[in-house]
């Protein structure tokens, strides 16, 4: 909220900067000052916008609407999963990463940048209401981030503890997902160097992925540990598997998801992965 009455605020001071500016042109008939010299109003009008959509709609229920009524019934002996998650699950699904699961009757319904909390508003119209035999929950990442805000972790604890109790309750078999390692390996599109164990801990990503494991196991869940194929020997996220350090790359998605398919297995079959 105040992030949307600072934008706000800016947006007014930009109009009015442009506004004297566009009248002194006016006055003195300058042909050198145009409209184009305010684009930072165009801007500050993007970002207003945005933070308006995601106060009206917090948890982005609008992002998969219209896909969600497109899907049909499920058929007989469909084996049908759902991946809810975040950024990491929203690209999985893009060409560019080599196809997600092809052949299978999987449906993505990531949407970058959530947090916890947003996924557990959704997960009746991107989950339930899809009728999937299983559903794979990759979330936290965001959490430890502060996406949304600060968050303890007992909380993020609870909303994933939520998802699983909601599936179960609809007769939707739960894999459950470490949150993947971080590195300081990767770089942004201008070649700058990126950290993101700073927003992430290693440590605190480890102690909420010890609680997801314990959970799984205490409620007869899978737990999907994607750790032993993408960490290296300093316990980070292997470089080659991640351009920024934090999402996987064409390699990491491969190495994924033959770790998924197993889990999902195993989840179909009603085991706990050992």
């Amino acid at each position: 909220m105040k992030a949307a009455f600072k934008l706000g605020g800016r947006l007014v001071a930009v109009v009015a900067v442009c506004a004297n500016a566009l009248f002194a042109q006016a006055q003195t008939q300058a042909p050198s000052m145009t409209a184009g010299d305010c684009a930072e109003l165009a801007e500050a009008k993007a970002k207003l916008e945005a933070q308006q959509k995601r106060l009206n709609d917090w948890p982005d229920l609008a992002r998969y609407r219209d896909a969600n009524a497109k899907v049909a019934a499920r058929a007989e002996g469909e084996q049908r999963v759902v991946f809810m998650g975040d950024s990491i699950t929203d690209m999985w699904v893009l060409p560019r990463f080599g196809g997600f699961f092809p052949g299978k009757p999987y449906i993505g319904r990531g949407i970058s940048g959530q947090t916890t909390p947003q996924m557990v508003l959704r997960f009746r119209a991107d989950v339930i209401a899809l009728r999937p035999k299983v559903v794979v929950i990759l979330a936290g990442t965001n959490d430890l981030a502060g996406n949304t805000g600060p968050i303890a972790l007992e909380e993020t604890e609870g909303n994933l503890g939520s998802m699983a109790e909601l599936a179960r309750a609809n007769g939707i078999r739960v894999v459950l997902s470490s949150v993947m390692p971080v590195s300081n390996y990767g770089h942004d599109h201008d070649g700058n160097p990126l950290d993101m164990r700073i927003k992430r801990p290693p440590e605190k990503i480890l102690e909420l992925n010890a609680w997801i494991k314990k959970y799984a196991a205490e409620k007869g869940h899978v737990y999907l540990d994607y750790f032993p194929a993408t960490v290296d020997d300093q316990g980070l996220l292997k470089k080659e598997l991640s351009d920024d350090g934090l999402h996987p790359n064409s390699a990491g998605y491969a190495v994924m998801a033959p770790v998924a398919e197993k889990a999902i297995q195993a989840a179909l079959a009603g085991k706990e992965l050992k």
